[in-house]
């Protein structure tokens, strides 16, 4: 510790590199897409998808493997939102995540709006196997779309004197592109959620809605994002590019796989490209059927 540097200076330090640490271990692609971002929104992202993995896992399988019941879990992600919220509120937390997530969000402007809807959509992955249009929708707003704009959040407002609401347009942008990346993982993990889960998110087993209606939705949502790229602040546009690229590669991949199921990957060798792409500057691609 530093002669400057105080007990809280300290502690937010660490559990921002919890925060980065778990993130690390969990995405490689998301660990490139955030070494992109300039040091302003950098540590501040991190802190955000850390908090949602760890939520994530809660329903998605250790909690299980830990033999916890579906009760079990669903106490447990109450008292993980019950003290996200209370850390938002006063600031602190003894949970190293948690603690990062909430400075965060006190700086931002990320509030019970966004983060209940997330917290509600985790807890219906402990109840819900199947999902028709109105109940997937609401998934993934709360699962992807708040995710987004909590990161527009980041974008808007990190190292800001006071936080400010995003316009309209970054706003319909941000939470297209989360559910563009949704969409795209639920079709990548389509075997893994019936087999291990039990899940189907996309109605695709009732026959509600074609595996190529869901990718051309995706693509739809990823052209809107694009669009509005651009008009973030510049120190974000470089891994927002980079990771708009490689969900489009994937929906190319998807629509090209002759198989329904199986999780297609984009080459390391591509991923590099992609990135390269993006590092200098060229806007985002396009999605080729």
């Amino acid at each position: 510790m530093t002669a400057r540097e105080t007990g809280l200076d300290l502690y937010d330090r660490t559990a921002r590199d919890a925060a980065a640490t778990v993130i690390s271990r969990y995405s490689t692609s998301f660990s490139l897409a955030c070494r992109l971002l300039g040091p302003r929104p950098r540590p501040h992202v991190r802190t955000v998808y850390a908090l949602v993995r760890v939520a994530d896992e809660i329903v998605d399988g250790p909690a299980e493997a830990a033999g916890l019941s579906p009760a079990q879990a669903g106490a447990v992600l109450d008292d993980l939102e019950a003290e996200t919220l209370a850390a938002v509120e006063r600031g602190f937390s003894a949970n190293l995540v948690v603690h990062a997530f909430a400075r965060t969000a006190r700086e931002c402007g990320i509030d019970g709006e966004l983060i209940r809807p997330f917290f509600a959509s985790m807890r219906t992955d402990l109840s819900t196997s199947r999902h028709d249009d109105a109940s997937h929708d609401a998934y993934v707003y709360g699962s992807a779309e708040v995710v987004g704009l909590m990161c527009l959040h980041v974008f808007v407002n990190a190292g800001a004197p006071h936080p400010v609401t995003p316009s309209p347009e970054l706003v319909d942008g941000a939470r297209r592109l989360g559910a563009a990346f949704q969409d795209v993982n639920f079709l990548r993990d389509l075997d893994h959620d019936a087999s291990a889960l039990g899940r189907d998110y996309l109605g695709l087993e009732t026959g509600g809605v074609s595996r190529a209606a869901v990718l051309d939705r995706i693509d739809a949502d990823l052209a809107v994002a694009a669009a509005v790229i651009p008009k973030l602040p510049a120190d974000c546009r470089r891994a927002v590019t980079a990771a708009h690229d490689l969900f489009a590669e994937l929906s190319t991949r998807l629509r090209r796989s002759a198989a329904a199921g199986g999780r297609v990957r984009v080459p390391d060798p591509v991923k590099a490209r992609l990135a390269a792409r993006a590092w200098l500057g060229f806007a985002p691609r396009e999605v080729r059927a």
